[in-house]
């Protein structure tokens, strides 16, 4: 058997394209991390990696190896985390920002409250976990279609109406904001790019897009917040704006019937009928439905 602390390092040189990136998860120097490598390979008699740029790049023979030790420490981390003693069980969830935000934050007493006392890791993220090498337990995302690739599975939470919403004091500045057309040449509030009001727009029936402008707080509830302190008209849906809505606090500019995706539960296909993914998802499906 190879030095495990070699094929650690060389499953980490294989994941992260470095030696240095390498070493700096592993908490050593990259110069350790080398050194780790060069007798692996020595001990082996095969060349694993080599360089491509200012990183490494594996070897076919080292692609071949890399799957097989990626495999087998996760075997060995999975069989960890199944005979360890937890006082409490911990449920890690990334999720986007916004609904992390405005809706499930003042609901997780009911997931670490009685009757089930869990310890819950809310990461708000536009990133994806890797959920087979057990970054995270499930995650919540918005999209309207995930490629699972037969490793994981999603379930479709909820699939929010999507609609214009401003201010009362912005529309009483700017009576005219009646049509598509006066929508488009407001002060529009965007997220990371204009394609998500592009895309309302289009499936809302405006034939003349004009050029939209308009700044970029690259995510739903920052942009939501600038609408409800009156900088100006931003998308947002049901789930998010609910209690805005009721309040008074936004106003929905024009009534419409869009749809523009949906938020889905994803989790390893393998975990899905734990007890904990199963609680999980309905929650989140009472959550989002009241």
């Amino acid at each position: 058997m190879p030095s495990l602390i070699a094929l650690r390092a060389f499953e980490a040189v294989g994941r992260r394209g470095s030696v240095r990136a390498a070493g700096d998860e592993l908490a050593v120097s990259h110069t350790v991390v080398s050194r780790h490598l060069q007798n692996l390979q020595r001990s082996l008699g095969v060349v694993l990696v080599r360089a491509e740029g200012r990183g490494l790049a594996l070897t076919d023979l080292g692609r071949l190896f890399h799957a097989e030790v990626t495999q087998a420490f996760d075997i060995i981390a999975r069989a960890t985390t199944l005979i360890r003693p937890a006082a409490r069980p911990t449920l890690n969830i990334w999720c986007i920002p916004g609904l992390a935000n405005r809706r499930l934050l003042a609901r997780l007493p009911e997931l670490t409250g009685p009757p089930r006392n869990w310890d819950i890791n809310l990461q708000p993220t536009l990133s994806h976990p890797d959920l087979p090498r057990g970054e995270a337990d499930a995650e919540i995302v918005y999209a309207e279609v995930i490629e699972t690739g037969g490793a994981v599975v999603a379930e479709e939470l909820v699939r929010p109406r999507v609609f214009p919403v401003a201010s009362p004091a912005y529309l009483a500045r700017f009576p005219g904001i009646t049509t598509l057309a006066g929508i488009a040449k407001a002060s529009l509030i965007h997220e990371e790019s204009t394609a998500q009001w592009e895309r309302w727009f289009e499936l809302a029936g405006l034939d003349q897009l004009v050029t939209l402008r308009g700044q970029r707080l690259w995510h739903a509830h920052l942009a939501i917040e600038a609408a409800r302190i009156g900088q100006g008209v931003a998308l947002a849906n049901e789930v998010l704006v609910a209690e805005d809505i009721r309040s008074g606090a936004l106003v929905e500019v024009i009534p419409s019937t869009i749809h523009m995706g949906a938020y889905q539960l994803v989790a390893l296909k393998e975990r899905w009928n734990e007890p904990a993914i199963a609680a999980l998802r309905g929650w989140l499906k009472k959550v989002l439905a009241e």
